[in-house]
């Protein structure tokens, strides 16, 4: 495996605002890729779910032009409406993205889709621009916590959409609807799970217009609503040609089995405690140490601190009081710090934060310093290692942590169980209005539930119709 002299994620990043070329971000394998996913965003634990996506994924596989190579198909325990494929046959589907489908065929036309990515050669070198800073935005904002970070990229990705993205999608969505036909399922359901994104974007684009934000969907390129884009009702009615001999209906009982009690929105229980993690209840703050170090909660230096075995290095977090400042300014004046190499601003979870290497003395080694402010304590770090040459890996793991720093929501603390997705059949009585009444949902899960049931932004549940709402 290649060894690099950046973190992966800052290679990410660096790629995501355009500061490397696309040979670059050739340069980072798949498997790279998966395990800095991993190590951000946990696998969904269920598996009878995971194997379905698996065994749908491969069946579409089989369908195409890359039939006999390994795919590897994993579902994230991410709330967002999100897939996504990356070089070496890697496909992502999020848990989020579940909630939104309706039936089997329309969760095979999403993975047909990223098959199709694949196959065409979307998602490396300079072809793959678009669809890469697509992927790295999602990255980057598992990676940083950050909104603002996801938005920032998906405009960049969206500015590149509109050159060789828009062909390329374009072309998934041709060869998704191919593989999905030569297995039997209606092209059409296509055009439909594409209609759901579309409202949710529009949905997305509403809500984030206050903010003067952008938020759009992982496909996101129709300027009309898909069942008016005649260049996809075209690529998709093309796939008619390639019908099996045997049609299958949608699926939508066997999908309604398996997905009924889904996790919608945030999972508190994938929140429970990591061995690495730290956290201070009374103060509301938590901090993921790297794997396998030890903590020392009676460290007189700090109100934390964690180590390797060997105590080569050990990185330290004391929360002292801030003042009106900036991070930057209490570093330099408030502490005195000497003069920081690499300075930069951070904002992990969108609090206030800055970091740099403070030089070492003659024999002794540079330390990894930051500073986070949250309500009226300023948390240092100060991350130290025993031998010099040992540094500038180890800074990795330091950086790593520091910005895993978070606030511990009231939810959190409280075990909060996530809220579940359950069908139930609509009678002639069931309207949004008094399920609103019935479950005490607001206007905004009322938007949410139209969109899940294809209803989106005005219409009614007709009787005998399965619905989905969510509920604890």
């Amino acid at each position: 495996m290649r060894k690099f002299n950046a973190p992966l994620s800052t290679l990410l990043l660096a790629a995501l605002i355009g500061l490397l070329p696309a040979s670059a971000y050739g340069a980072v394998t798949g498997e790279e890729i998966y395990k800095e996913v991993l190590e951000s965003t946990d696998i969904y634990e269920d598996e009878k779910l995971q194997a379905y996506i698996v065994k749908l994924g491969e069946e579409v596989v089989a369908q195409s032009e890359m039939a006999g190579e390994k795919f590897i198909f994993t579902l994230l325990d991410s709330p967002d409406l999100n897939a996504f494929a990356t070089r070496d046959n890697y496909i992502y589907v999020n848990r989020g993205l579940l909630n939104y489908v309706s039936n089997e065929a329309q969760l095979v036309s999403v993975l047909a889709h990223e098959v199709g990515h694949i196959t065409r050669n979307h998602v490396r070198g300079q072809e793959g621009q678009a669809t890469g800073a697509k992927i790295l935005s999602t990255i980057a904002a598992v990676l940083s916590g950050s909104n603002e970070v996801y938005e920032a990229g998906m405009a960049y990705a969206n500015s590149l959409i509109k050159g060789h993205g828009r062909r390329n999608e374009l072309e998934a969505d041709e060869a998704g609807a191919e593989y999905m036909a030569k297995l039997g399922y209606a092209p059409s359901e296509m055009i439909s799970m594409l209609s759901i994104m579309k409202d949710y974007e529009s949905l997305q684009k509403q809500r984030a217009k206050s903010r003067g934000a952008s938020k759009q969907t992982y496909h996101g390129i129709f300027a009309s609503h898909p069942r008016n884009d005649s260049r996809l009702r075209t690529v998709v009615t093309k796939a008619n040609a390639f019908k099996a001999e045997v049609s299958r209906d949608s699926g939508a009982e066997r999908y309604r089995e398996l997905t009924n009690g889904l996790v919608w929105g945030e999972n508190f229980l994938a929140k429970e405690q990591k061995p690495e993690r730290f956290s201070d209840m009374q103060r509301r703050v938590r901090i993921d140490f790297p794997t396998d170090w030890v903590q020392d909660s009676a460290d007189p230096q700090s109100l934390i601190s964690a180590s390797p075995e060997d105590k080569s290095a050990i990185l330290r977090v004391q929360p002292i009081a801030r003042t009106a400042q900036s991070p930057e300014e209490y570093l330099y004046n408030y502490l005195k710090v000497s003069q920081l190499r690499e300075g930069k601003v951070i904002a992990p979870a969108r609090l206030k934060g800055f970091t740099g290497i403070l030089p070492g003395t003659q024999g002794s080694s540079d330390s990894r310093i930051a500073v986070i402010y949250y309500k009226l304590n300023a948390y240092l770090f100060s991350g130290e290692v025993k031998d010099p040459a040992n540094f500038v890996e180890t800074d990795k793991s330091f950086l790593a942590s520091i910005n895993t720093f978070r606030p511990i929501s009231s939810r959190e603390i409280q075990g909060q169980r996530p809220q579940r997705v359950q069908y139930v059949r609509a009678t002639s009585a069931t309207t949004f209005a008094g399920l609103a009444k019935a479950l005490k949902l607001s206007a905004t899960d009322i938007e949410d539930l139209r969109i899940i049931n294809g209803l989106y932004p005005s219409g009614e549940p007709v009787a005998g119709q399965w619905i989905k709402i969510f509920k604890r």
